[in-house]
């Protein structure tokens, strides 16, 4: 188990890796007692899906990929949409921190080799996510720069480009296999790192190094735990 070799660039996708993501915690706050208990689950569920539909399609601002599918999910299940409730959850993303161990796994590993974010964030919220990460980052890589979210296949294409650099010459790390070490694999990029947060199935055929605990991953570059 290990990472062998000194790579260009270690990246990462951020927002459920590195990020706690918790629009379902936003989506339940901002909704309130208009969401009944007993479609919760499903309306929670219905947004995921529809966000995932959303960002596969034209570009647009994140902004309208949460309006989008909030929207839709309502339709669905039969819940009054409004345009402020999705103003509402959107502004609550740039005040999300990190997981436990994230910013202290970062700091070591930046020590050794450069740190790159590519998210599905807007450009505004993704420098604010990323200072709220505390660690060094050479370049952060939004959504709005790209103009294509993630796993369009040229959202790593936009990457090698901005980096300068071969598939070869990276490390991509990622909590999602559907978003990023699926696109990732097809582009050749053959060092990944899973990290099983629990909220996607090991797809372990993508042929990466699976980790439950982020302070295992500077371990696998050779360095001690944090």
């Amino acid at each position: 188990m290990g990472i062998d070799i000194k790579p260009k660039f270690v990246t990462f996708d951020m927002n459920g890796t590195l990020i706690q993501f918790r629009i379902n915690d936003a989506i339940r706050q901002v909704l309130g007692d208009r969401l009944p208990a007993e479609i919760a689950a499903d309306f929670l569920q219905a947004c995921k899906a529809y966000r995932i539909d959303e960002c596969t399609g034209d570009y647009k601002p994140f902004h309208q990929i949460v309006g989008r599918s909030l929207e839709r999910a309502s339709g669905r299940l039969g819940l009054e949409y409004r345009e402020s409730d999705a103003r509402a959850i959107y502004d609550c993303i740039p005040t999300w921190g990190p997981y436990p161990g994230v910013t202290e796994a970062l700091n070591r590993l930046a020590e050794e080799v450069p740190l790159v974010i590519i998210t599905n964030s807007d450009t505004a919220h993704a420098v604010r996510l990323a200072a709220n990460l505390q660690a060094p980052f050479e370049v952060v890589i939004s959504a709005e720069q790209m103009g294509v979210y993630k796993p369009r296949l040229s959202a790593f294409e936009y990457m090698f480009d901005e980096l300068g650099a071969a598939p070869d010459e990276i490390v991509h790390v990622s909590a999602s296999p559907m978003y990023d070490l699926r696109p990732a694999a097809v582009m050749g990029i053959e060092h990944k790192v899973y990290v099983d947060r629990g909220f996607e199935a090991d797809e372990h055929w993508l042929g990466y190094e699976r980790i439950t605990d982020i302070a295992d991953l500077p371990a696998l570059f050779g360095l001690p735990r944090p």
